[in-house]
């Protein structure tokens, strides 16, 4: 019994079989002649209604693509114009306009922590350029063994490449 009154309180539309039953089902017997024959009146009203309507509608498509032809209006212009509407409306959105300025502030501190790495590494560049001139140019270093090979092979490469060129 609760099957049956649960069933009654469904808002779900009939599909498959439920869908055959109501078609199949027979009124036919509940009815008098006459509210057949005012049904069957009131059917063919409609039917010609409907395509009555789906004719208004057909010439009035015709008619909206005529005058979008004379505007110069296409598909691809209505798409821009979709899209940039959409866009604009996406644009004024809190959600956005909170994650731009996220966004934009997270930019500036990396844009920030970048320059200071770079500041960083310059200066770091520039003191080992220094350190590197001092100590080429300290005597102690200039008579150390490994700079005088070093000396040496570098002497012997351009006397080798000299002689190539020749």
């Amino acid at each position: 019994m609760e099957a049956q009154a649960q069933g009654l309180l469904e808002t779900e539309p009939l599909r498959g079989r439920e869908e055959d039953a109501v078609a199949s089902a027979d009124f036919s017997s509940i009815l008098s002649e006459e509210e057949k024959e005012e049904l069957k009146a009131e059917l063919v009203q409609l039917e010609d209604e409907i395509t009555t309507l789906r004719q208004v509608l057909s010439a009035k498509e015709r008619h909206l693509i005529e005058i979008k032809q004379k505007l110069g209006m296409n598909l691809m212009n209505e798409l821009k114009q979709n899209f940039s509407k959409s866009w604009h409306d996406m644009q004024t959105t809190t959600a956005y306009k909170k994650t731009h300025e996220t966004l934009s502030h997270a930019g500036q501190k990396a844009t920030a922590a970048f320059s200071n790495v770079g500041t960083a590494i310059s200066k770091k560049f520039g003191d080992m350029s220094y350190s590197i001139r001092h100590s080429i140019s300290m005597p102690a270093m200039r008579n150390s063994p490994t700079f005088k090979s070093f000396e040496e092979r570098v002497e012997t490469t351009v006397t080798s490449l000299k002689v190539q060129m020749k």
